[in-house]
């Protein structure tokens, strides 16, 4: 649960503070989102909040961690400007370089409330694989097993995942590992009411590919990133990895992870229909196998606009 109040500091005498103080139930949550403000902050001073602290009690029943940061009185009813927002997020993963030019995390970090595996690989094929792994396992932890879904993530990632990542570092092409938010969506930012600049929060980091940060603003709950406005923004400062007639590609790969993300914490979720349907598509153009459904344009959000709203509640 999400709280806010006043603390107290002392330099050169009292003075109220206001502070946020976030609890939580699990270690990840809150010690993957100190380390990934922090790292965030480092590197591109107030896009986030500036992370105080992390730590943990006994409330009797349970261990209960917890959150510190700055309190940012905040709107989110309107979308942040464009051209602003697009040069600061690019000026992360240009700044945001791995202290070991590996990808992954020095931490396990938390996109929602969903784990990621971040251990350090030279390859960003091996290492998104790990995290898809992830969500593919929490989905069907949540909604079950499925033979046809099973059969197209196996393919996803023994066929199309080699191929499609595989190449972005393959006959001479390097692909630097970038600090990602990794939850970058319109519910995690908001405009900083006294400042009137844009705020990002709830950041769960890792190195990463920086196409990766995208793949949730193609996804049906995207309610202003679904304009190219945001992307042509950012591809003045930073343009699509090679080969780039393969970004769109990459874009609804990327957007598979949220999608089975949020189908694992609401359980029924059309994101997981949406995800195979996604998954039907990529293997008939890039790993093709006969026994798999074919791809259904009429369940395809880049081609009907569909727009469903996010459910906020998930999983406790």
């Amino acid at each position: 649960m999400d709280e806010y109040r006043e603390d107290f500091g002392h330099s050169g005498g009292w003075k109220s503070e206001k502070i946020f103080l976030k609890g939580q139930g699990a270690r990840p949550l809150v010690e993957g989102e100190f380390h990934s403000a922090a790292a965030i902050d480092a590197v591109v001073p107030g896009l986030v909040p500036k992370a105080a602290g992390w730590g943990q009690y006994d409330n009797g029943e349970t261990q209960v961690y917890f959150f510190l940061g700055d309190f940012h009185d905040m709107d989110f009813s309107a979308a942040p400007d464009p051209d602003h927002l697009m040069s600061r997020i690019a000026d992360l993963h240009r700044k945001g370089l791995s202290p070991n030019g590996l990808f992954g995390f020095p931490i396990p970090t938390v996109c929602g409330k969903m784990e990621r595996t971040v251990i350090w690989e030279k390859s960003w094929a091996k290492s998104f694989t790990h995290q898809l792994k992830d969500v593919i396992k929490y989905d069907n932890e949540t909604n079950g097993q499925w033979l046809e879904y099973d059969t197209a993530c196996q393919q996803l990632i023994d066929g199309v995942i080699p191929r499609l990542l595989g190449v972005l570092q393959s006959d001479g092409r390097e692909l630097t590992p970038a600090l990602i938010h990794g939850d970058l969506w319109e519910r995690n930012i908001g405009i900083d009411m006294e400042t009137g600049e844009t705020v990002l929060f709830d950041p769960g980091s890792t190195y990463a590919h920086n196409e990766m940060e995208f793949g949730t603003w193609r996804c049906t709950w995207a309610f202003y990133f679904n304009s190219p406005d945001y992307m042509r923004l950012y591809q003045r400062h930073i343009e699509p990895s090679e080969p780039v007639d393969e970004w769109d590609d990459r874009n609804r790969l990327y957007s598979i992870h949220p999608y089975l993300n949020d189908s694992a914490g609401h359980p029924g979720s059309f994101s997981r229909q949406i995800a195979y349907n996604d998954m039907l598509y990529l293997c008939a153009k890039y790993a093709p196998l006969d026994c798999l459904e074919k791809y259904d344009p009429e369940k395809d959000v880049s081609v009907t606009g569909a727009y469903i709203p996010f459910a906020m509640k998930q999983l406790e």
